[in-house]
């Protein structure tokens, strides 16, 4: 559904993008993370056929984004960091007027409206001049814009800036169902929880370059190693006699107080082992748990 492959974007002597590949297949959404300056909104803007790339090519369901720009802009749903409203407008003139500029019939444009501005929060709100919105309504009724032609791409810039926590939980559960139904999402976000709960797979930018590419999952077998394990037990007594018990059976990274900690790459032959070979010894277990790691943790060793 998105294509990159060799996209390069130069401006004069600066050098914003450099030899991307990138692929988002339907029913995926991929996160462009990376610092500001990176080459984020350049590469999402020449993906949306707004920017004409300097070299390489870029498709869109197929299209190439230079020889069918005008068709690749019609099958491109963009949310934009600064959406640019049109404050004069009510929300519902608002929305008549883009859906026409799609291409959208009257009957269409009302239908979709309508939907989406009740699944947003926003129909009660829907005479109002969008000059009256609040920055988390603005940011929403900028979606619902995106929306509006049910597009079949979708590039989300901050997609929940200055939203409160409900409109953005809002947000992201309908970016999860527009997921669902098949379309291919590029999203570019700082916020890296949510990053976290939406990607399927995950692309770091810097300097113009895509540095690291995959899932949540790969990337942290990659920068962080094995996944680490928290064996908590009834006392730091307990905890030093299960060390020893322990020897042998696997490699035992920190004991600290109640808890000793390990690495594991094979939890589901190594943890079930250890727990019989505990209880054979008659040493009880409070809990074993996986130690979380986050995406801030990953992102911050890849840029580091």
């Amino acid at each position: 559904m998105i294509e990159a492959h060799a996209l390069s974007k130069q401006f004069g002597g600066f050098q914003a993008v450099h030899n991307i590949d990138l692929e988002v297949r339907p029913g995926e959404l991929v996160a462009l993370l990376g610092p500001n300056g990176a080459g984020k909104t350049t590469t999402v803007r020449m993906l949306g056929a707004i920017l004409r790339p300097s070299s390489g090519q870029a498709r869109i369901c197929g299209l190439d984004v230079v020889t069918h720009a005008q068709t690749v802009r019609a099958k491109v749903g963009l949310l934009t960091e600064y959406p640019g409203l049109y404050g004069r407008m009510a929300a519902l003139e608002y929305l008549d007027f883009f859906g026409g500029l799609l291409g959208l019939d009257a009957v269409t444009r009302q239908a979709r409206s309508t939907t989406l501005l009740q699944q947003f929060g926003l129909w009660e709100a829907r005479e109002r001049k969008l000059d009256g919105y609040s920055k988390g309504m603005k940011q929403k009724i900028a979606l619902v814009r995106a929306l509006i032609h049910d597009p079949p791409v979708l590039f989300l810039d901050e997609p929940t800036t200055a939203m409160d926590p409900q409109s953005a939980r809002t947000v992201r559960d309908a970016i999860g169902e527009l997921r669902q139904a098949d379309r291919a999402i590029l999203l570019t976000t700082h916020n890296l929880a949510e990053a976290e709960v939406l990607a399927d797979r995950i692309a770091i930018i810097s300097g113009g370059q895509i540095i690291a590419l995959g899932t949540f999952a790969e990337l942290s077998q990659r920068l962080l190693g094995a996944p680490r394990y928290e064996l908590r037990l009834a006392s730091p007594e307990q905890a030093a006699q299960v060390r020893s018990l322990l020897d042998g059976i696997v490699s035992i990274e920190e004991c600290n107080g109640v808890s000793i900690y390990y690495r594991c790459n094979e939890p589901d032959q190594l943890n079930p082992h250890i727990l019989s070979h505990l209880a054979a010894h008659n040493q009880p277990v409070v809990t074993l748990s996986e130690v979380p790691r986050s995406l801030e943790d990953v992102y911050l060793r890849i840029v580091e």
